[in-house]
Order: structure tokens, then C-alpha cells, then sequence
């Protein structure tokens, strides 16, 4: 993790300084500011391989700097809120964010997550598409068609009606783990495991508001709601 930098925008001293050294001991480069406006500044003049944000901070709030973020990167985004059953969570889900931790955390919670996103985005970076986003191990590679929906195993690229959809390294590893298996019910469990990386329970909420992003991107009907289930891919 050496060659990893991190954007941390926080406004709390205590916390921002405290993080930022404890992420430093384990090898990560860290660029720590205590507002969004200078955190959207440190971003445009040095892509980070992934950016922590907490929701309130000063100046452009974290969950506008996602969104800006969203807009010109996948670069991978950890939301930081103070509530776990905040709204706060979901808008940062919706606005583009990849997962969220609650404060206060632990440090080595927050670095095996951190780890547990670049494990599975391989640093993704750049302005809409899908780069770095890794397939599953168990998915052969081609083109997969479902109606006028197309799937680029090899090219990590999506098109639907012929033409380009940008997905995040989120959303295509979540589409890849439907194509792999349409048809088949996938809990929220298994996609937390497989997509997430979590090797522990997690908040189903990030499935679902993912799963709403990809429709709506892919097409609200392409993946059916399984009531007490999941969601499946139609075939």
C-alpha cells in the first residue's frame, strides 16, 4: 500500500490528524484537508486512488464533493457519516459513493476496508467508465447478451441498444455477478460477499441503492426484486 494515496477530507482536527497517522503507519499516502472545496481542489490537481469523505464537512459538503467526484472519476469513494441510520447514508450511496464506515471507527476497520475496495477496483480511476473493475474469477470471458442489453466480459465494457453505458467498478462488478448467474436469485448476502468483499455482515442498504443505480442505468426491468430474497438478472 505504499504507492496508495489517499484524499481524507475531515474537519474535525482531532480526528483528521489522528486518522491520517494511523493510515501513514500502515503504509498509505494520505492528503488530509478539512473542507470540501479544498478537498475538490486536492482531487483535481492529484487523482487519488481512493477518497474517504466525511458527510459534514464545511465549504461543499461530502456528499456534493462525491457527487462532483462522480462526475469526472470512478475513483473509489468511502463515505464517513456519524449515524448509521442517517439519510445521510443513503444520499451518499445515491450520490455515487462505494460504501460507508460510521464514526467513530476503529483504525484497523477502516484500513481493512479501504484494502478490501482497492483489492477489488485495482485502483480504478478516470473520467465515466469502467477501468480497473475486476471479473469474477468464476465468469468466462465473451460478450453475454440479455434482450438489447450486452455485457463485454474481455473489454469490462456494457452497451445497451448498441450504445456505451458508463458504469462505476461498483456497478460492473455487481452486473458481472448477474450475467455470471441470470436467472438465479442472488441474496444480498452473497452480493455483499462477492461485490463488497465482506467477509462479515454489512448493511444490506448498499446493495440496494447499487442495484437501483445499475437500473437505472441498465434499465429499471433488467433486474427483478425477489421479495425475502434478493434480485435476479432477467435472462
Amino acid at each position: 500500500m505504499a504507492d496508495t494515496h489517499v484524499l481524507f477530507v475531515e474537519d474535525d482536527d482531532v480526528i483528521r490528524e489522528a486518522t491520517q497517522l494511523a493510515l501513514e503507519r500502515d503504509g498509505f499516502e494520505v492528503t488530509a484537508v478539512p473542507d470540501g472545496l479544498l478537498g475538490l481542489e486536492r482531487f483535481r490537481a492529484r487523482k487519488p486512488d481512493i477518497a474517504l469523505l466525511d458527510v459534514m464537512v464545511p465549504g461543499l459538503d461530502g456528499v456534493s464533493l462525491c457527487r462532483r467526484i462522480r462526475d469526472e472519476s470512478t475513483v473509489p469513494v468511502i463515505m464517513l457519516s456519524a449515524r448509521a441510520d442517517s439519510i445521510d447514508v443513503v444520499l451518499g450511496l445515491e450520490a455515487g459513493a462505494d460504501d460507508y464506515v460510521t464514526k467513530p471507527f476503529d483504525g484497523a476497520v477502516l484500513v481493512a476496508r479501504i484494502r478490501a475496495v482497492l483489492r477489488r477496483f485495482g485502483h480504478a480511476s478516470g473520467p465515466g467508465g469502467t477501468a480497473g473493475a475486476d471479473a469474477p474469477e468464476d465468469l468466462e470471458c465473451g460478450v453475454l447478451r440479455f434482450g438489447d442489453l450486452e455485457v463485454d466480459t474481455d473489454g469490462m465494457e456494457v452497451r445497451k441498444g448498441g450504445v456505451p453505458v458508463a458504469l462505476t467498478p461498483t456497478e460492473m462488478r455487481l452486473l458481472l455477478e448477474f450475467s455470471a448467474a441470470p436467472g438465479t436469485v442472488l441474496s444480498r448476502d452473497r452480493l455483499l460477499e462477492r461485490v463488497w468483499d465482506y467477509g462479515w455482515g454489512g448493511d444490506t442498504r448498499v446493495v440496494d441503492v447499487h442495484v437501483q443505480r445499475l437500473r437505472g442505468k441498465i434499465g429499471q426491468d433488467r433486474i427483478e426484486t425477489v421479495r425475502g430474497f434478493g434480485y435476479k438478472l432477467r435472462g
